[in-house]
């Protein structure tokens, strides 16, 4: 298969292979001979690699499904470009080629999706529309899904920080899950921001409801309002924003450091960084540092901070920077 533009009856038959595939491979009485087939076919071209990758996100990401398939590692094919599904594409395909009504009783019973969109932003800032009508600011390394089901709207961020402005649906609560936690709204703006294990969220108008570690219920927030939560928080942190504009001011390409130890800077420099800068000790996590700089340019920051800090770098064995606190009875300058 060449890579000329498909007609849409071609597209609609990978779609429906790779539904076929992401079936027969969670099958009990798969054989050997079927995956040869199946690794054939995902090599005899790209686009089959991004159709089952697609298909993957669906299964997977849609945890309520009763039965997961086996996730193949695509990591050293094809990366798939960010792009918008057709509508009812995937539960079309599942429909075809499952039980009789399949797709359509997955859809009935919030298991499966009618609209799937991925995206992410790697060296810059992206808006992006969801099939809703929401419209989402990505930061820079940032990437999310999105899926509409019969009783929820339900976004994954992966990695980063995106600012959301929700379209209004008492009906169809919009969830976004960062993290072990998850912040449901129906209609607002806010902004959540996730780095490794930590997440937070700033809300920005109307109201929000926050939970961490799948606790029930959650905590709900008013403008200017935050909640932050880490890895086995059974509750989120909540606080007043001093620094509500400060939260937000990557939305202008700025990073702003007021006053913060380097042990709360360094998760926000990190987000800009390839390799995360480290701290030597915990007394260097103790000094504080201010300033506004360009988050295109944080790597500059961090050669600069001997200049206005009582630090000096080191290497660690992995490459990664390392941050040093100078004792005032140190020679170092």
């Amino acid at each position: 298969m060449n890579q000329d533009r498909l007609s849409p009856n071609e597209e609609d038959a990978i779609t429906d292979a790779a539904a076929h595939w992401c079936m027969r491979l969670n099958a009990e009485d798969c054989t050997a001979a079927e995956r040869e087939a199946f690794d054939q076919w995902l090599a005899a071209d790209p686009r089959h690699v991004e159709e089952y990758r697609a298909m993957q996100d669906i299964w997977c990401t849609a945890d309520l499904l009763p039965r997961h398939p086996p996730v193949v590692d695509l990591a050293a094919r094809r990366p798939r470009p960010s792009r918008s599904w057709r509508p009812l594409a995937s539960a079309a395909a599942l429909a075809l080629l499952a039980l009789p009504l399949a797709g359509w009783v997955g859809w009935e019973q919030g298991w499966l999706p009618n609209h799937y969109q991925h995206f992410e932003a790697s060296d810059r800032q992206q808006q992006v529309r969801l099939s809703d009508g929401s419209v989402v600011e990505l930061n820079l390394n940032s990437e999310l899904r999105y899926f509409n089901f019969k009783d929820q709207r339900q976004v994954t961020l992966i990695k980063g920080e995106a600012f959301f402005k929700v379209s209004h649906d008492s009906n169809h609560p919009f969830i976004v899950r960062a993290g072990h936690g998850q912040t449901r709204v129906t209609g607002t703006q806010f902004n959540v921001w996730k780095y490794q294990d930590q997440v937070k969220v700033t809300l920005v108008e109307g109201s929000v409801l926050v939970s961490s570690n799948g606790a029930e219920g959650g905590y709900r927030l008013g403008p200017g309002m935050q909640a932050s939560y880490h890895l086995g928080d059974f509750e989120p942190q909540l606080a007043q924003s001093d620094d509500y504009d400060n939260s937000l001011a990557w939305r202008n390409g700025k990073l702003i450091l007021d006053n913060l130890s380097l042990s709360q800077a360094l998760p926000v420099i990190n987000r800009y960084l390839d390799k995360p800068l480290l701290l030597a000790d915990e007394s260097t996590g103790t000094i504080r540092v201010s300033g506004v700089y360009n988050t295109r340019e944080v790597s500059r920051l961090v050669d600069n901070l001997p200049k206005v800090l009582p630090v000096y770098l080191t290497r660690s064995k992995d490459g990664s920077t390392v941050l040093n606190r100078i004792s005032p009875f140190s020679n170092k300058g």
